[in-house]
């Protein structure tokens, strides 16, 4: 058998070993072992168990808060490079420190391209990942980036919900792209938010743009942290005479007072995907899985075929 007949090897990194292994059930394979050495001042060290010369590696890993996430892969990415794997695919379905994709301001970093470079330092040569904060986020790197949409997983789910007075609506202007994305496909009217915020994580003012009355009204967004923008929108188009309103987020970051806010609010349900474990589960919250996306991509990128027909939008 040659080397490029070999099965490639999947690996994850300690927080998405939930995701990880469905990926790998999905995959029909299993995940390849790594063993983690501690040192007493929270320094650690990843070690492959097993073989990779020679080998495509998917390393499967979101890179969510805190920084030892980032750090996990990076030094995975590092020990697969040196132990002479083939192609090293970074796997992250959540992409962290995205929302610093630009100089908004004086004197601040461009975290987006930092870790971009640090994924390609470390030795990563393809990058996998779902619904960038920013589209342009791909071209600050260097290697080949396959950007999936989660439009994918959630629009059976969407399509499944019969709603007849389906309206999109994106909770702010930067997502309106996203939202006239969804509405194309299913053929629905769309809503803006206009927010000002006061800081980070504050909003000072809201408005509806659009009409809502009547509707039952999916908000989509690529990310919940707090759940302030969304939960507000949520209110204010109930207040404004929608019949429902539900939320698709991609990400479930969820931080702070966010399942408070998400259980006291209008909302009445908020569907997002495993890109991050959820930290506890609520009657609100439904999770849809994005490990077959992820499995059927990973193989196309095994076999060299495009992978142009996974993509909704």
């Amino acid at each position: 058998m040659s080397i490029n007949q070999l099965a490639p090897k999947l690996f994850a990194c300690r927080q998405s070993k939930v995701l990880a292994e469905k990926i790998a059930k999905e995959y029909s394979t299993k995940l390849g072992n790594i063993k983690i050495t501690y040192f007493s001042d929270g320094e650690f060290q990843p070690a492959f168990e097993e073989s990779v010369r020679g080998r495509r590696v998917f390393i499967i890993g979101s890179t969510f808060p805190n920084s030892d996430n980032l750090m996990e892969m990076l030094l995975i990415l590092d020990a697969a490079k040196r132990a002479s794997a083939r192609h090293i695919t970074a796997v992250m379905p959540y992409f962290g420190w995205a929302r610093q994709d630009r100089k908004d301001q004086p004197r601040v970093a461009i975290g987006a391209k930092l870790v971009a470079k640090l994924l390609e330092a470390a030795g990563a040569t393809r990058i996998m990942t779902m619904d960038l904060h920013a589209d342009q986020i791909q071209g600050f790197f260097e290697r080949p980036v396959d950007h999936l949409f989660a439009s994918t997983i959630f629009m059976p789910y969407i399509k499944s919900l019969q709603l007849e007075n389906l309206t999109i609506a994106s909770p702010d202007m930067g997502g309106s792209k996203r939202a006239y994305a969804y509405s194309k496909h299913l053929h629905s009217d769309v809503v803006i938010c206009y927010k000002q915020r006061k800081k980070a994580n504050v909003i000072g003012h809201m408005e509806v743009i659009g009409e809502v009355e009547g509707k039952d009204v999916i908000l989509v967004d690529d990310m919940i942290d707090t759940g302030g923008t969304l939960t507000h929108a949520a209110n204010l188009m109930k207040e404004r005479g929608a019949k429902s309103v539900r939320a698709i987020c991609t990400h479930p970051i969820l931080s702070g007072t966010a399942y408070e806010r998400i259980e006291e609010s209008a909302l009445t349900e908020l569907i997002v995907s495993d890109t991050i474990p959820l930290k506890k589960s609520t009657s609100k919250i439904k999770v849809v899985s994005c490990a077959p996306l992820f499995a059927a991509v990973m193989h196309k990128v095994q076999d060299n075929t495009s992978i142009s027909g996974q993509f909704l939008m």
